[in-house]
C-alpha cells in the first residue's frame, strides 16, 4: 500500500471521489456536509494506492483553534482490512507530527472506527454524538 500526500489537482479529484463514494453513496451524508470549503483551502489531503496504482483511500488534516484535526479517513470497500487506513493513519500522522510537533491532535470517529483508532493510540474524549445522523466519539491521539 502506497500512501503521498495529494499535490495534483487530479489526485484531489481521486480522493474526493472515494468520499463521494464512501460518505455520500454509502452512508447517506448529505453532499454538501461531506464536501466542504477547506478541500480547497487549508486542508492537507493524502492519497492511498494499491499495489497497481488504484486509487483506494483517503484522508486529510487541518490546523484549528483546537488543534490538528483530522479528517475525512475513507477506504473503499473493497480494500478494507487491507492495511489502507493504518498506512492513512501513520502517513498522516507522520506529516503533523514534523508540521506541528506540539498541536493537540485529535478526530471524530464513526462508531465502527473507534477500536481501529484506539489500536493507533487515541482515546475517546468526551460522550457519543450524532453528526450526518452517523454516531460518533470525539478521540485524541497520545504521541
Amino acid at each position: 500500500m502506497q500512501v503521498h500526500r495529494i499535490t495534483s489537482e487530479t489526485d484531489l479529484e481521486a480522493a474526493l471521489a472515494i468520499r463521494r463514494t464512501v460518505f455520500v453513496l454509502g452512508q447517506n451524508v448529505p453532499a454538501d456536509l461531506e464536501h466542504d470549503a477547506h478541500d480547497r483551502t487549508d486542508a492537507t489531503h493524502y492519497l492511498a494506492l494499491t499495489a497497481d496504482g488504484q486509487p483506494c483511500g483517503t484522508a486529510r488534516w487541518r490546523l484549528t483553534e483546537n488543534g490538528v484535526k483530522l479528517e475525512r479517513f475513507a477506504v473503499l470497500a473493497e480494500h478494507r482490512n487491507q492495511q489502507a487506513g493504518a498506512a492513512l493513519l501513520s502517513a498522516v500522522l507522520a506529516d503533523v507530527r514534523a508540521a506541528q510537533p506540539d498541536a493537540t491532535v485529535y478526530l471524530n470517529a464513526q462508531l465502527p472506527a473507534v477500536r481501529f483508532y484506539e489500536r493507533h493510540g487515541f482515546v475517546k474524549a468526551g460522550e457519543k454524538f450524532v453528526e450526518a445522523d452517523i454516531e460518533h466519539y470525539k478521540m485524541t491521539w497520545q504521541k
